[in-house]
């Protein structure tokens, strides 16, 4: 590959990555590896042998693939906060998922969470957080966010005030078993992202829900990897 297609190759990388002065930490680990990714992987591709350009942008895409999830790592200690969490979600409607970005996700529904209209935490929702309190004392390097949602019933300037109550109630009680509170983000999102339409009493129901998100950032350069699993 020439001196013109790597330097436009990084260019391209360069204006893709700069916008994230406005992005979340997560966010940004994400455009940072996917950039990254995408200079190796276009190296790789116009290294590797014939092919041109029609290589050097496969090899970019691909990277960039592999790049985007890594701003956090998922490793043994993620998998294992990931069962442990199962394990006290079970028998609820509370589901434990890893996300494309390598975060794990906890998806708490209104039923199991809040009560129609309310912030305080359902006494349902305290041994999960119990839980996950645990595993994040016991992963001091771990960030969480925590997001409040309602459904689109009232008006914005009902809802926004409720979903972000939810999310405080949520980062509180965490705070209060031990998690340190610089280690936790938090927002209300009212009704502006909703899972499924509001259509129907049943997907009201989905869209009312508090999300928290626990993930491990890679570590900086010349420290330590985690295990992988």
């Amino acid at each position: 590959m020439n001196t013109f297609k790597l330097g436009a190759l990084v260019l391209a990388v360069t204006m893709a990555t700069a916008g994230c002065a406005d992005m979340s930490e997560t966010q940004k680990g994400t455009a940072y590896g996917a950039g990254a990714g995408a200079v190796l992987g276009g190296l790789v591709g116009g290294i590797a042998g014939p092919g041109g350009a029609g290589r050097t942008a496969a090899g970019a895409a691909i990277g960039a693939a592999i790049g985007a999830v890594g701003g956090n790592i998922w490793g043994k200690r993620q998998q294992d906060q990931k069962m442990a969490m199962e394990r006290a979600t079970a028998g609820t409607n509370v589901q434990v998922t890893q996300t494309a970005d390598n975060r794990l996700k906890v998806n708490v529904p209104a039923d199991t969470g809040f009560a129609t209209g309310r912030a305080d935490l359902n006494p349902a929702l305290r041994p999960i957080l119990d839980q996950l309190a645990t595993t994040l004392v016991q992963s001091p390097t771990s960030l969480v966010e925590v997001y409040g949602h309602t459904d689109n019933t009232g008006t914005d300037a009902i809802n926004g005030p409720l979903s972000r109550q939810r999310a405080q109630n949520v980062s509180s009680y965490l705070t209060s078993r031990g998690v340190a509170p610089n280690r936790i983000t938090m927002d209300g999102l009212g009704s502006t992202q909703p899972l499924v339409a509001n259509d129907t009493a049943a997907n009201r129901a989905i869209n009312r829900r508090a999300e928290i998100y626990v993930r491990e950032p890679a570590p900086a350069q010349g420290q330590p990897q985690a295990q992988a699993y």
